[in-house]
């Protein structure tokens, strides 16, 4: 028990989401999003409502206090962006998109920014297919700063927010619920069946 308390706060994020989002990850390449225009276009749409989902987020005036310049780091915009390169709008889902505050917003602001680290290994694959930072693969460009240097400033922002024991334990609830909500919605635009999962024996990209 001790050795968890000691860990910060993002690393408890970490420790408690892994197996979800490898979870994610493996579901993302099992569907084959960087095989053919029209996959990518699904992972665009898929993309799209997600970030639809943590727009507010970045947005919110008290996290941006906390957590310098977070409104410029959405991708709501570059992913609608993206859409439009490829002569695409952005996907409607038909169901009430999820609108959370406080701190479950804080653990869907961190699915959002970890995905975003993680980036790096699907911009490689969208640039195979000809799409890039200027063109159809906006949201997946890196940071300016790079990425391990932005992830590394939003953690220490993370851990400076002092949550209570209780609070923290929401956000890692709503982190957990951001990652299970990406997966409802890759299966809605991919045309999988629900609870679908990736195949056993695939591993996650991420490092």
């Amino acid at each position: 028990m001790s050795e968890t308390q000691e860990l910060t706060f993002a690393k408890r994020l970490k420790e408690q989401t892994t197996i979800t989002h490898d979870s994610v990850d493996n579901l993302v390449m099992s569907v084959q999003p960087f095989s053919s225009k029209e996959n990518y276009i699904k992972f665009l749409k898929l993309q799209s409502v997600f970030h639809k989902t943590v727009d507010h987020i970045y947005k919110d005036a008290e996290l941006n206090k906390a957590i310098p310049e977070l409104e410029y780091m959405a991708r709501y915009d570059a992913v609608t962006q993206d859409l439009k390169d490829l002569g695409e709008e952005p996907y409607k889902f038909d169901k009430e998109l999820p609108h959370e505050t406080g701190n479950k917003a804080i653990g869907w602001l961190y699915c959002a920014e970890s995905s975003n680290l993680g980036a790096a290994f699907l911009f490689k694959h969208a640039q195979k297919l000809e799409y890039n930072g200027e063109h159809g693969a906006r949201h997946l460009a890196p940071h300016p700063n790079g990425r391990g240097k932005h992830w590394r400033a939003f953690v220490e922002h993370l851990n400076a927010l002092n949550l209570t024991p209780e609070a923290e334990a929401e956000a890692i609830q709503g982190a957990q619920e951001a990652f299970a909500f990406y997966k409802v919605i890759l299966r809605e635009t991919f045309g999988l069946p629900e609870g679908t999962e990736a195949p056993e024996g695939m591993t996650p990209h991420r490092h």
